[in-house]
């Protein structure tokens, strides 16, 4: 059968013949090794001094810590009270890495940043806010501002 200078023998070859390549195409891939997946970053370690209790279990803070400091931001900010318990500079006194940095940012082995990191969640908090705690003669009060 003949449709418009077509023949249906020419349409079951270029059926064929794309056949054809789609399978050389698919049997090419097949033998492409596939890339190994970007590593994992190593799990942070996640103790803060020892010489002192985090204001929540563990398993509870990794969980709910961006939650309370939205709470505590939204009582300081619009109602005007200030706690030290929830506050960012309360977390950074207790978490920046004393030993060697005294932050929380800068490096992988920082105590927020490595475990943003871990999770790959942006880490925004200190675009506004130090990272660094206060000297150590300068205590934690109700009224410190991070």
């Amino acid at each position: 059968m003949n449709r418009g200078g077509v023949t249906t023998a020419g349409i079951a070859r270029r059926f064929a013949l794309a056949a054809l390549l789609a399978g050389l195409a698919c049997s090419s891939l097949a033998d492409t090794p596939i890339a190994a997946p970007a590593a994992q970053p190593s799990k942070p370690d996640d103790a803060a001094a020892a010489d002192r209790q985090c204001v929540g279990e563990p398993e509870y803070m990794r969980r709910y810590h961006m939650d309370l400091l939205k709470h505590q931001r939204d009582r300081t900010v619009h109602e005007g009270i200030r706690t030290a318990k929830y506050s960012l500079a309360n977390c950074v006194t207790c978490h920046a890495n004393a030993s060697k940095t005294g932050r929380v940012t800068g490096s992988k082995d920082a105590f927020c940043e490595g475990c943003h990191t871990y999770a790959a969640v942006k880490l925004d908090c200190f675009e506004c806010h130090a990272d660094r705690a206060k000297a150590a003669t300068a205590a934690v009060s109700g009224g410190t501002r991070p």
